[in-house]
């Protein structure tokens, strides 16, 4: 079964809490801290692994969760890490924020990766506290939490030529001759419900890889048939070739199918029109293909270059589009970008370690430091709180709220923890 689209919850592993402990031996009387740090949270990672084909392991496990680090122990002993977890994806995935489908990762090579979720850090124990004046901390910090994040994973076929062009024009029997790909063919409209991939080799070791791209109907970049779910695929080709039944076997106009299909594309993506197209004039066998032919060439007299003649029912002059196609893929952009629009971090301002802003005459203090260093302390500990205090004075907190008019009494929120000020 081939799936290229998936939603998948991910949360990276927490970090261990540091420990609180202190000396026991029996010739050490003056002890001292010995709590050690817990370990970090294990991150996760997707690689791109030209082994893997479609994304249906994410259709039925959609929830990856990385291990948790382990907390720090006594003797300065620290936590163990926690794994970090790798997911192979295909080559050619796009990993996307799900809420705002923008593209966070193109996974284009394979063996490339990307750290998509991190883990969390672990905590201090109680001997990195220790000081000249704090000699006997009784408080560690507890680790943080891993990243969590909801993603979209999307994948886009690299291959080099994308076969185009209506339901039953041939592309299935073209690329069943020209590879050794073996497509599902049938005189009827939509054989091909997935894209179809197959290596053409042209000798001397020299090889391109083509994909039959399915689908495309008037309306598919509105979603009619099988609509954008396949069209995505064209856009990481190199070249394009648009195969058209210039017999008219089926009452069809070969012109005008061009013309549908193309709209679709265009419609769909406008830099589609920047490829290399070839224009396969297919069916030649059929009686009333020569006068197709012909009419092709007047209605593209500009690019009679891009045009060939072939019948894939009695292989005739298929090396010669094999050829003409490796020439074009040779010639073209040999590293295609997907036309998604890549998210690239803006540097914005930093944001503030902390405001403070008074509401309903209480101080509310907030921030990024503010929040973690709420998380970190155990209000319960006398010495954890000395610590709070110090950081908020040495951050100039305090200083602040003088500035701002606070007086004895007044009740100051910091974080979820609210208290009464003494000056």
């Amino acid at each position: 079964m081939f799936i290229d689209i998936a939603k998948i919850e991910l949360k990276a592993g927490k970090g261990g809490d540091g420990a609180v402990a202190f000396r026991r031996e029996k010739f050490e009387p003056s002890g001292g801290p010995f709590g050690g740090d817990g370990g970090n949270g294990g991150s996760i990672f997707f690689v791109a692994d030209d082994s893997v084909t479609t994304l249906l392991d994410f259709r039925y496990k959609k929830h990856y969760k990385a291990e948790n680090g382990q907390n720090g122990r006594t003797k300065k002993m620290f936590g163990k890490a926690g794994e970090d977890l790798y997911l192979k994806v295909p080559v050619g995935t796009l990993i996307k924020d799900f809420d705002t489908d923008t593209v966070m990762f193109d996974l284009r090579e394979n063996g490339q990766e990307a750290l998509v979720c991190k883990g969390g850090r672990g905590g201090r124990g109680n001997a990195r506290f220790a000081t000249s004046k704090r000699q006997a901390p009784r408080f560690a910090e507890p680790g943080t939490k891993g990243e969590e994040k909801t993603i979209k994973l999307e994948m886009k076929l690299i291959a080099d030529v994308g076969l185009v062009g209506m339901p039953n024009v041939g592309k299935s029997s073209l690329l069943s001759i020209m590879s050794k790909a073996r497509p599902k063919i049938a005189n009827y409209h939509f054989t091909t419900l997935e894209p179809n991939l197959g290596v053409v080799d042209v000798g001397n070791h020299n090889s391109f890889v083509i994909a039959d791209i399915p689908g495309l109907i008037e309306g598919a970049s509105e979603g009619v048939g099988l609509g954008f779910d396949f069209l995505k695929h064209i856009e990481r080709t190199k070249v394009l070739v648009h195969v058209l039944d210039v017999s008219g076997s089926e009452g069809r106009d070969p012109i005008e199918d061009y013309n549908i299909i193309r709209k679709e594309m265009l419609s769909y993506n406008l830099k589609i029109g920047d490829k290399r197209e070839i224009i396969v004039a297919n069916k030649m066998d059929i009686p009333g293909a020569e006068d197709g032919l012909e009419k092709l060439k007047k209605v593209f007299s500009d690019r009679l270059e891009d045009i060939i003649a072939i019948s894939a029912a009695t292989t005739d002059n298929i090396d010669g589009l094999k050829y003409k196609i490796y020439e074009a893929v040779q010639e073209a952009n040999t590293n295609p970008q997907t036309f998604d629009e890549i998210y690239i971090p803006v540097e914005e301002e930093a944001e503030p370690d902390y405001t403070i802003t008074k509401e309903d005459g209480a101080y509310i203090v907030t921030g990024p430091l503010i929040d973690n260093l709420v998380y970190r302390t155990n209000f319960e500990d006398h010495e954890a709180l000395r610590h709070f205090q110090k950081v908020l004075t040495d951050k100039g907190v305090f200083e602040e709220l003088k500035e701002k008019g606070i007086e004895e009494n007044d009740t100051v929120i910091v974080g979820e923890m609210e208290f009464d000020y003494l000056g």
